[in-house]
C-alpha cells in the first residue's frame, strides 16, 4: 500500500475505509473494523456454518463486502467465491468498492465474479461443496427459479438466511411486496414462510432441508398504516442437502 508523506499504513487504510458506505462489518487488523450498518459479527452467530471448512470450496452469492466470503476463507475453505451483481454493478444500494478493500486488506485469496442470481449455472462458475445465500431471496422477483439456479451450483450444502412472513400459516404460502411495503424497500419482493420454503427446496433437489433458527419480531404495528406496510423483523435459517 502506497503511504503519503505524513501518514502510516494504517492512516491511510482509515483514510480509504472511511470513503467507502459499509455494509458489512469486517475486522481489517489494527484495530480496523468496517462501520457497516448490519450487526454482521452477531448474525454470524446464527447461521450455523461449520467452523471447520478445511478442504471445501465455497460459494457465496451476494457477497456484498464479503464478510461471509473471508469468513470462510478463514475457516480454512480452499476455495472460496464471492458473487454479486446488483450491489456491485446493478445500480443496488452499495458498491464493489468494500470488497476489493477488504480483499486487499486482508491478503484475501477470494475470487469475484459479478454475476446475477438468475445466470447461475455449472457452466457459468462451476459447482460447490457449501453455498452460502444469505439475506437474497426475498429480493428476487421469481424466488422458485432463483432456487433452482442456486441448486444447480451446491453439490453439497446450502444455507440460506431470509425473511418470512405469513408465519402463522402452517400450509405453504407466500407475501408478495408490490410496493415496498417490507420496510419501504421496493427491492424487496416476496416474504415465504418456512413451510413455503422448505417446500420449494425440496422441489429444487434438497432431500434433507432443516429450518436452523429463526427470530420473530415481537413488536405489533402502531397503526393500521404501519401494518399495511408490513414493518417487521422475521427472518429464518435453512440448512439444506442434497
Amino acid at each position: 500500500m502506497t503511504e503519503q508523506p505524513g501518514t502510516t499504513e494504517v492512516d491511510e487504510l482509515l483514510r480509504r475505509v472511511s470513503e467507502i458506505r459499509w455494509f458489512h462489518s469486517i475486522d481489517l487488523g489494527n484495530g480496523i473494523v468496517t462501520p457497516g450498518l448490519d450487526a454482521t459479527p452477531q448474525k454470524l452467530l446464527n447461521l450455523g456454518i461449520p467452523e471447520d471448512l478445511t478442504g471445501k470450496s465455497v460459494l457465496d452469492i451476494g457477497a456484498w463486502d464479503g464478510f461471509f466470503s473471508f469468513e470462510a476463507e478463514r475457516r480454512g475453505a480452499a476455495r472460496v467465491v464471492a458473487t454479486d451483481y446488483f450491489s456491485w454493478v446493478g445500480g443496488g444500494w452499495g458498491t464493489k468498492a468494500g470488497f476489493n478493500l477488504a480483499r486487499g486488506a486482508l491478503q484475501s485469496k477470494v475470487l469475484d465474479v459479478e454475476i446475477d442470481v438468475m445466470d447461475l449455472s455449472p457452466e457459468a462458475i462451476g459447482t460447490f461443496d457449501i453455498v452460502f445465500f444469505f439475506g437474497v431471496l426475498y429480493h428476487l422477483r421469481h424466488p422458485l427459479l432463483a432456487l433452482e439456479k442456486v441448486a444447480s451450483v451446491t453439490s453439497d450444502l446450502l444455507l440460506l438466511e431470509t425473511v418470512v412472513d405469513l408465519t402463522e400459516l402452517e400450509r405453504p404460502a407466500m407475501a408478495f411486496y408490490p410496493a415496498g411495503e417490507l420496510n419501504g424497500d421496493v427491492t424487496n419482493w416476496c416474504g415465504p414462510n418456512e413451510s413455503c420454503i422448505a417446500a420449494m427446496l425440496r422441489d429444487v433437489g434438497f432431500k434433507h432441508v432443516e429450518l436452523h433458527s429463526h427470530t420473530y419480531s415481537t413488536e405489533p404495528p402502531v397503526n393500521m398504516a404501519e401494518s399495511l406496510r408490513v414493518i417487521r423483523g422475521d427472518r429464518a435459517i435453512f440448512h439444506a442437502r442434497k
